[in-house]
């Protein structure tokens, strides 16, 4: 596939229905007992395709009234990596079907805590890619 063919896979109406925003309640009610205690959002993006590596993102967007900078941030690909709520492994089988029988997704692994600014963190969805 050709980053243009990522780019037509991975529309913003897909990436809403492989991490619905609903998700990011979900996971604070089930870690806090409240969802109003969570201080993001998680939304999936798509980043970029590097040679055999497909690069999607989890963007912790800051909720009003709420303080990313404060929060924890740098464990959460540990926490995230494991969260049933979150289920990476089950949203990656949901790529590799939306990929097609040429590709397949061989392996993934959560990458560092990035800050983009105060109000976004993102943490990278590394998937690595083999020709089916």
């Amino acid at each position: 596939m050709t980053t243009n063919s990522f780019d037509s896979v991975f529309t913003s109406e897909t990436l809403r229905q492989l991490f619905p925003k609903e998700r990011s309640n979900d996971f604070f009610d089930a870690l806090f007992g409240d969802a109003a205690e969570g201080s993001y959002d998680i939304e999936l993006g798509f980043r970029e395709v590097k040679g055999n590596q497909l690069v999607m993102e989890l963007l912790l967007h800051e909720r009003p009234g709420h303080c990313l900078a404060c929060n924890l941030t740098q464990g959460l690909p540990q926490v995230f990596s494991r969260h049933p709520i979150i289920n990476l492994s089950d949203l990656v089988k949901e790529i590799d079907i939306l990929l097609g029988d040429g590709t397949t997704c061989a392996d993934w692994s959560l990458g560092y805590t990035e800050q983009r600014s105060r109000s976004l963190h993102v943490i990278p969805l590394k998937i690595t890619l083999a020709k089916a």
